[in-house]
């Protein structure tokens, strides 16, 4: 330091240490000032404030992980560092569901014992995600039954001698169900109105089957001579949504002496079940 006089190995230079510094040494070459400068922690702390997720203790200077004690935090401090269950933290069951998603508690449906003896797998229902997110189970069974009739008249026609169909009656019928197929089930009435003079005699029926005979063994005419005839058949199934047409025939046969009729009531009774 040459201003200060140093050259000689003496220095008239002043070295004063200030606020958290100190200083050594006498300034020659030999031995040269030395400052030296030291922050105390006390200082430090009046720098530092907490912030969030963080807590700080400027007693201590101790800085740590804040955990929230809202409901459903499951975050939670070990001994070497935080730590979050697996799934824990995100799930939370209702009805139908159990777990808390956690290795020791996994989310699982909450199912019942199959009471059946037969196969779950091959048997078993299913349950599906519709577009909103639901679960929803297989399409509901349906049931309808409907009733139809006709009356018709006619002009006194003459009871055939021989087995015939004289008139049909027919309607059409829908599976109402959009995703099942259905059992259709038929119930078809005849009742067909005669005429027997003295003598006289005729049968009833549907297709083919001959159902009912009478004979007028008096002496004068009977009038509104009738029976009504009636059989439940099964006739298949139909698509979902499918329709189709079912009928039968009115039949009459064996007239003689005089038989006639002139009028036959129809009555189709269809029962649909999609299960």
């Amino acid at each position: 330091m040459a201003r200060c006089g140093c050259g000689g190995g003496q220095c008239s230079c002043t070295v004063k240490a200030g606020t958290n510094t100190s200083v050594s040494g006498s300034g020659s070459p030999a031995n040269p000032y030395v400052i030296s400068s030291e922050v105390p922690c006390t200082t430090v702390r009046a720098c530092l404030s907490a912030g969030p997720g963080v807590e700080y203790d400027p007693a201590t200077g101790v800085i740590g992980a804040k955990v929230s004690a809202e409901a459903g935090n499951n975050l939670v401090q070990r001994p070497d560092g935080l730590f979050v269950p697996t799934g824990a933290a995100t799930v939370s069951t209702g009805c139908g569901l159990t777990g808390d998603g956690s290795a020791g508690a996994p989310v699982k449906a909450n199912t019942g014992a199959w009471p059946y003896s037969c196969d779950v797998t091959a048997v078993g229902g299913v349950v599906a995600c519709d577009a909103n997110g639901q679960l929803r189970s297989e399409p509901r069974g349906t049931a309808s039954f409907t009733n139809y009739f006709d009356d018709r008249q006619y002009k006194d026609l003459a009871v055939p001698d021989t087995t015939t169909v004289v008139d049909t009656y027919s309607v059409t019928i829908t599976n109402p169900s959009p995703c099942l197929p259905c059992l259709v089930c038929i119930e078809q009435e005849v009742d067909t109105w005669m005429v027997l003079p003295a003598g006289a005699g005729a049968a009833a029926g549907f297709d083919g089957d001959e159902m009912y005979y009478t004979k007028n063994t008096g002496s004068s005419s009977i009038s509104g001579v009738h029976c009504q005839l009636s059989k439940f058949l099964p006739r298949g199934t139909l698509a979902p949504g499918a329709s189709m047409a079912v009928g039968f025939g009115a039949q009459l046969g064996r007239g003689n002496a005089g038989a006639y009729y002139y009028r036959i009531q129809f009555v189709l009774r269809a029962l649909l079940i999609a299960l």
